[in-house]
């Protein structure tokens, strides 16, 4: 299918202002860039999806921010399922205001308390630093659901693309150590950043991330130059590492899953990789790759995005009864 008329509009208006990508600046640069495309402070507040409460705070020791959307406010009749939510961006880039339209969202399609996470980026935070900040968020969620107005039994973890990493393996440390998950939504993953699929190549230029740019984060977060052939090899070899890699980890017992993917992401066939293997080990699994969109289209005001991301949180509705 060709690409959706929406976003190939947004790629040409992208390319007239010549906004380099994360691979053609600097850290700084990439995150002011990913901020002025999410359109951070532009937002028409009456536009957004209503809100019981947005509330500002921490979880585990990490900062966050709460979302309740009316029907999961502290005064109603039951509880509402509880999703953390990990934001994408390379593990370097993005943050709480970046994906706050995909919360919105997300609450208010489940009606959910939507917990935020502020995990810290590399290069400051590298690897695993930031996952373990989304391990200690999950579990004082977990902890603390009651009080947050969630349902314990309902309880999901939640990402899109590093932040899709970072649920994953989270929602494999829980298996492990005894912490029950209704669900993990995994929104094109990155699950294997060594491995070689063919969408790298396919999907390489032109579609919003570059396969540059995944090696420009994978280096950052794993503190090595990728740029040389030396840390090129330092790097594939620490990807053998679970944490990083999950698609190389033993999936069985792993909570059910919903795997959103996209016809034109460099990261497509990794994550359709992840379903089957979920599948394979047993796991209740719903994918779809979307024909005619690209990376980053969870919550993007377009309305092919905004259609495909109401079909995802729909089926993590279904998923959870």
């Amino acid at each position: 299918m060709p690409l959706d008329p929406g976003t190939a509009a947004m790629l040409a208006e992208l390319q007239r202002l010549g906004r380099p990508g994360p691979a053609d600046t600097d850290v700084p640069g990439a995150r002011a860039g990913l901020r002025a495309f999410a359109g951070v402070g532009r937002h028409d507040p009456s536009t957004l999806p209503p809100m019981a409460s947005v509330e500002e705070g921490e979880v585990g020791g990490v900062r966050a921010r709460t979302y309740r959307p009316p029907v999961a406010a502290a005064d109603a009749p039951a509880p509402a399922p509880t999703v953390v939510f990990l934001h994408g961006g390379g593990f370097v880039i993005g943050d709480l205001d970046t994906h706050d339209l995909p919360c919105r969202l997300l609450a208010s399609d489940l009606g959910a308390v939507v917990v935020s996470v502020d995990y810290g980026l590399a290069p400051e935070h590298p690897f695993p630093e930031g996952l373990e900040d989304a391990w200690a968020a999950l579990v004082a969620v977990a902890e603390t659901v009651g009080d947050l107005g969630g349902d314990r039994a309902r309880l999901v973890v939640a990402g899109d693309s590093a932040g899709a990493n970072l649920a994953a393996v989270c929602a494999l440390r829980a298996r492990d150590e005894g912490l029950a998950l209704a669900a993990q939504l995994l929104v094109y993953p990155t699950v294997d950043p060594a491995g070689d699929h063919p969408s790298r190549t396919e999907n390489a230029e032109g579609y919003f991330l570059t396969d540059r740019d995944m090696a420009w984060f994978t280096g950052h977060y794993l503190g090595v130059d990728t740029a040389t052939e030396a840390g090129a090899r330092a790097a594939r070899e620490r990807a053998r590492d679970v944490r990083i890699s999950p698609l190389h980890a033993d999936l069985a017992g792993v909570a059910p899953a919903v795997v959103a993917t996209a016809q034109y992401d460099p990261l497509r066939d990794e994550g359709v990789a992840y379903a089957r293997a979920l599948e394979a080990a047993g796991a209740r699994v719903w994918h779809r790759t979307f024909p005619g969109l690209v990376h980053g289209f969870y919550g993007t005001p377009l309305p092919a995005a905004l259609s495909a991301t109401r079909e995802i949180d729909v089926a993590l509705a279904e998923l959870l009864g």
